[in-house]
């Protein structure tokens, strides 16, 4: 869906269509009680400028025209209309109006460029982060990414969905660093998961594979960033016709399990429930070490088997949702924050739900990108 073109005026609270009028009245009061001095004409022109820097063209003008009717009026009733000093008067009006108008015309020149700079950034995500089917057999897939800063549309997070002869499989990721080689990365490692899964049957060698690639492409880098530069990955796969899941850590955040009841392979106590949605982490066994740092000679650790029954989601996020703190610095946690807003009809009720939750933990700007990927095994699918 193509962005919405959205005014200016109405990115604003509604308060802000109303201060430049309320700034002109007080103007023209205070003129009117103090005609000698004219202590109110710095609302007025203060009225002009922000009307131009915050409204639409139309309100920019309304507000002009009012100015300077209004001080036309107030220069008639005390009979300095025609003097030096009501000349001035209306210069100085006038000046301020038009000044108004040029900053509207400015911002609005700008705000065009953004657009269009938007669009381009827009186009590149889709190109490079493309969204996942809806439905994959008996899998139901609903897919977000949420850029710390709103004015950015474009990353280091990653995810990727793909049919493949061994089962539909997926891939989650975030890429250390930002920028265009941050963008780079997750291009070379979505294609590499696009070629590799179709032809590698085992997730460990398919991590290989994506690492290997990886290093093909980092040698085209600075020392510092084949140094330092690294992918946390989280690989998982759906077998056709079975009830399970298998999952695959490089370094990233576990997946988590939302569904009616415990693990059955588990013989300790429940998960942490706070409500209707029994919700929890996944957590391997033994986590890997994330994909570029495999010249440190670590083993890769084989990937591990979960049920998976029909009703339950697996949610798979970056580190902008485990790492989304609140004003105390507390980190956030999709088991205590999901466990009550549940439960859930699909995959789209999970992310929205999660999505306003972090945004009411954080109650403001996140610190990072957060990419998170939803998937539901439809009973009867």
């Amino acid at each position: 869906m193509p962005p919405r073109s959205v005014s200016r005026s109405a990115q604003w609270p509604s308060y802000v269509r109303v201060a430049p009028w309320l700034l002109i009245v007080g103007g023209l009061v205070w003129n009117s009680l103090d005609p000698a001095d004219y202590w109110g004409d710095p609302l007025l022109a203060a009225a002009a400028v922000l009307s131009g820097a915050l409204l639409t063209l139309r309100d920019t003008v309304a507000v002009a025209v009012a100015n300077v009717t209004g001080v036309l009026v107030l220069s008639a009733r005390d009979g300095s209309l025609g003097t030096g000093d009501g000349y001035l008067e209306l210069v100085n009006t006038t000046f301020a109006a038009l000044l108004g108008v040029g900053v509207n015309r400015v911002v609005a020149r700008h705000g065009r460029r953004l657009e269009r700079v938007r669009s381009v950034a827009e186009a590149a995500q889709r190109a490079v982060l493309p969204e996942p089917p809806e439905r994959v057999g008996a899998l139901s897939v609903a897919a977000c990414y949420r850029a710390a800063q709103d004015e950015a549309l474009i990353g280091g997070d990653a995810y990727a969905l793909q049919v493949t002869p061994y089962g539909v499989r997926a891939l989650i990721a975030d890429v250390r660093g930002k920028g265009l080689h941050a963008v780079g990365a997750v291009s070379v490692l979505l294609g590499a998961f696009r070629e590799d899964s179709h032809r590698v049957p085992d997730l460990a060698a398919l991590a290989d594979a994506l690492e290997d690639s990886l290093l093909r492409e980092v040698d085209r880098l600075s020392e510092e960033l084949r140094m330092e530069g690294f992918i946390t990955a989280l690989l998982v796969e759906f077998p056709p016709g079975k009830g399970t899941v298998r999952t695959l850590d490089c370094g990233h955040p576990g997946p988590y399990l939302l569904g009616p009841g415990p693990d059955p392979r588990t013989a300790g106590p429940p998960p942490r429930t706070a409500g209707p949605a029994a919700v929890r982490r996944l957590d391997a066994a033994d986590p890997g070490l994330p994909l570029g740092m495999g010249g440190l000679g670590v083993a890769r650790p084989a990937p591990e088997t979960w049920p998976f029954p029909p009703g339950c989601t697996l949610l798979l996020v970056t580190d902008g949702v485990t790492e989304a703190r609140d004003a105390a610095g507390e980190f956030y946690d999709p088991v205590l924050g999901l466990a009550p807003l549940g439960p859930f009809a699909g995959p789209g009720e999970v992310l929205d739900a999660l999505v306003e939750d972090v945004a009411r933990w954080t109650g403001g700007p996140r610190d990072d990108d957060m990419a998170v990927l939803a998937i539901t095994h439809r009973a009867g699918g």
